[in-house]
């Protein structure tokens, strides 16, 4: 099958990316693309990007360049200190009231089991939704990564000299 402009462009800018990033330099860059601009069938073009673009798809931990690991062990983290604030945010009302409680109207109505109560469900919220927090998590993870590598790229082209994307 004959190769039409668009399949073309799509090739030169992914050329184009991979100049910007380093991958290729400017002579194998300007060889690729004029190999390009002369291709005639959709059969050539792959060739020239095989080293540049992966074969097979990329997770999305991959796409940004993070390894499952390391976003799984972030999303714990972020998890683990939300849980702390969470234990904190329990303990501290809770304490100054029964303190309160204790030194003012000791044997009088608990009123400060109310505060205890209500600072304990963030808490208990917290614990129960721990898979959901955590996936929550590893999805914001990854879409700081990606906004981080889009303005990265949008960088790179600016520097790209004139008609090399």
């Amino acid at each position: 099958m004959r190769a039409s402009d668009t399949d073309r462009d799509i090739v030169l800018r992914t050329l184009g990316e991979a100049y910007a990033e380093g991958r290729i330099d400017r002579d194998e860059y300007d060889e690729r693309a004029d190999a390009v601009h002369v291709a005639k069938t959709l059969g050539e073009l792959p060739g020239y990007l095989d080293d540049l673009v992966p074969s097979t798809a990329l997770t999305p931990y991959a796409r940004v360049g993070l390894d499952a690991r390391s976003v799984e062990e972030q999303a714990i983290a972020k998890w683990q200190k939300s849980r702390r604030d969470a234990v904190m945010g329990f303990l501290i009302p809770s304490i100054v009231c029964w303190v309160i409680w204790a030194i003012t109207m000791y044997g009088g109505f608990p009123w400060p089991v109310f505060a205890t109560i209500g600072s304990g469900f963030p808490l208990v919220a917290m614990t129960i939704q721990r898979k959901d927090m955590i996936e929550s998590n590893k999805k914001r993870i990854v879409r700081k990564q990606e906004r981080e590598l889009r303005r990265q790229q949008r960088q790179r082209r600016r520097q790209l000299p004139p008609g090399a994307a």
